[in-house]
């Protein structure tokens, strides 16, 4: 009795090779979010050490709170730009995939944060700023570090520990406490993600 067309070795080894594509595929989907660019998260960390070295010599904390904001936005285009230029070199789909679940996961607890600063600012209720943004960064990180390499989560688990003390902390310590987080967490990881996953 002859064999079925579906077991004949031609059609197995087919088979073999589109089983083969599909885990390529899959893997690299998976491991998309080491795409996550830890050379431009050091850079980030030290343009925050600098905006809390400028911050320092602002002499009202509206001032202070202002040169962080600037720092903020500068840090999400050029952390967007870096994430976009990495996926590009390493031809990671940036519409699909990990790349914009992380996204989705990401944005909606930045988006938080633009809000609450903004109406913050409108009310001069700027004391809590700092703790919030730190909290929010974190919990957006955490979020969006499902979808990534365990050092992502882990470092958003330390922001909101920092975002933490920032709450209950003296005014006094919040902008060592950015400087901290923003600058030195990212400085830290930023370095780990480069010599682990390269970028």
């Amino acid at each position: 009795m002859n064999s079925p067309a579906s077991d004949q070795p031609g059609s197995l080894r087919d088979r073999a090779l589109a089983d083969l594509r599909y885990i390529r595929t899959t893997m690299a989907n998976a491991a998309a979010f080491t795409a996550v660019p830890g050379r431009a998260l050091v850079v980030l960390g030290l343009g925050a050490v600098l905006t809390g070295l400028i911050a320092m010599r602002q002499g009202s904390a509206l001032a202070q709170t202002r040169v962080w904001i600037v720092d903020g936005a500068l840090s999400a285009l050029i952390g967007t730009a870096a994430t976009l230029w990495k996926a590009r070199v390493a031809r990671q789909p940036v519409l699909s995939g990990p790349m914009w679940k992380i996204a989705l996961s990401f944005t909606p607890a930045m988006l938080a944060g633009v809000v609450l600063t903004l109406r913050a600012l409108g009310a001069r209720e700027l004391a809590a700023l700092p703790a919030l943004w730190l909290l929010l960064y974190g919990a957006a990180v955490i979020a969006g570090g499902a979808f990534s390499v365990r050092a992502v989560p882990a470092m958003g688990l330390c922001f909101l520990m920092l975002g933490g003390v920032c709450a209950f902390a003296p005014p006094a310590w919040s902008n060592p406490l950015l400087m901290a987080g923003f600058g030195g967490l990212h400085c830290v990881f930023g370095t780990y993600v480069a010599r682990r996953y390269g970028g």
